[in-house]
């Protein structure tokens, strides 16, 4: 009879060669026409044998050279710089300045010559709704120096975003200054009214956004969304804890992306990856407060969603309201697949280690259904501190799309104060705890 560990080695290496896209391709961007191949040879994550894991801990990625993105364009002398303040832009504090910030903008990227489109610093602008969309004649970079601020002020927003970079290639926006969302006004009103999102960048390819502070957005920071090539660093994102649904980085229909070297303090989660998204680069990341790093949640409202291909390495999270979460609804469809949480460090973290395929965001039990999101292949290393609550691992699979192929290894998770702590663990068809030390360790599961 083949030993029991052989045959969950040899179901990993046959089974997760393959990412949720390549069951259904049809599902990824259905809405978007420029995703085509863009590398010879796609980065892919692929979960290694847990004989190659215990032996190779430092190589779980198969990222083949991921591909730190690359924004083409001439030496910095060679770039003519639009100053918003040449256009009319005031910057006291009453003046909207937004049709200023257009008029820049339509001679920047209207420009044969590669161009700086200029915040300058040490003044604050304040603007309403506005969209920089393209694309434009050449490469063009934005430095935000100073500080862009929205209004305080109420309205209906159906376009739900406050500042939007849309349909751009070869991009760039850096400079060290300040986006304010202003958005405490948004927060009490916080049910009664459709709110914006600070900074959005949508459609865009080959993406570069460093040294940047987001603050006190009306609600998610910063979003890309139907994006490939792309790198995120540097950043700092900040909210009241208790600011509703301030999201830091919010990831969704985006291939290719790097997030790292950041750190993120909101009222929701600190980073959050969604439906149609493949190939994502997260390291070097300080969450907290916040609810922690969250792939989903997925299948709300029936809905057929995808998200593989993660790799979470170098966290630390304080103080948070979930660790490393995956989260999806009853009755959706799809999966998430090839997840790896490693390097982790937890410092008095509520659910540090969570699965959740029962999500539901009422206080009563939602609707038992028949279907849900696939959760499989995810592997968590080296994942130790201390946890707020009693159960410092949940992994609260579906009974009727269990979890697949779930690997623990080097995980040492204590009660912060005095207490113990506990996993519970449900519906789990092939899951291994590594022979290293793991703590607490799930007392049941389906094998």
């Amino acid at each position: 009879m083949m030993p029991k560990f052989f045959s969950f080695t040899l179901l990993i290496i046959l089974i997760s060669s393959s990412s949720c896209f390549g069951i259904n391709p049809q599902n990824v961007h259905p809405s978007s026409k420029h995703f085509h191949d863009i590398h010879s040879e796609s980065p892919t994550v692929a979960l290694k044998s847990s004989v190659l894991i215990n032996q190779h801990k430092e190589k779980f990625l198969n990222f083949n050279q991921f591909n730190h993105v690359t924004v083409h364009g001439a030496r910095r002398s060679r770039h003519t710089t639009i100053n918003v303040d040449n256009f009319g832009a005031k910057a006291d504090g009453q003046t909207d300045d937004s049709q200023a910030f257009r008029n820049a903008w339509d001679m920047a990227c209207n420009s044969s010559k590669k161009s700086i489109f200029l915040v300058p610093k040490h003044k604050t602008y304040y603007i309403r709704r506005i969209n920089f969309t393209g694309p434009c004649k050449s490469s063009m970079k934005v430095e935000i120096k100073g500080t862009i601020k929205a209004f305080s002020e109420l309205y209906e927003d159906t376009e739900r975003f406050w500042i939007k970079f849309q349909k751009l290639r070869n991009f760039e926006v850096r400079g060290g200054g300040t986006i304010d969302g202003n958005g405490e006004i948004w927060w009490k009103n916080s049910c009664k009214i459709k709110k914006s999102s600070a900074m959005t960048f949508e459609n865009c390819m080959n993406l570069k956004v460093n040294n940047l502070h987001i603050q006190n957005s009306q609600q998610m920071h910063l979003i890309f969304e139907d994006c490939v090539n792309v790198k995120a660093s540097n950043l700092k994102v900040t909210a009241p804890e208790t600011s509703p649904n301030t999201d830091g980085i919010h990831v969704t229909k985006t291939q290719n992306i790097e997030i790292t070297s950041s750190d993120i303090k909101t009222g929701d989660d600190c980073i959050s990856i969604v439906n149609g998204s493949k190939n994502i680069r997260i390291t070097n990341i300080v969450c907290g407060p916040g609810h922690g790093i969250s792939i989903g949640s997925l299948g709300e409202d029936h809905s057929e969603n995808y998200v593989s291909d993660v790799l979470v390495d170098g966290v630390m999270l304080s103080g948070t309201k979930n660790g490393v979460r995956i989260k999806t609804w009853q009755g959706g469809s799809g999966c998430a697949r090839n997840i790896i949480f490693k390097n982790i460090e937890m410092d008095n973290v509520f659910n540090p280690i969570i699965i959740d395929q029962n999500y539901c965001d009422q206080d009563e039990s939602c609707q038992e259904q028949k279907s849900a999101v696939q959760v499989m292949d995810v592997v968590y290393n080296n994942i130790r501190g201390t946890s707020a609550s009693e159960v410092a691992i949940k992994l609260d699979c579906s009974d009727t799309v269990p979890c697949k192929r779930i690997v623990l290894d080097d995980v040492n998770l204590s009660r912060q104060g005095e207490g113990e702590v506990k996993a519970n663990c449900s519906n789990i068809i092939g899951f291994d705890s590594l022979g290293t030390y793991v703590f607490p360790r799930c007392p049941n599961f389906s094998n």
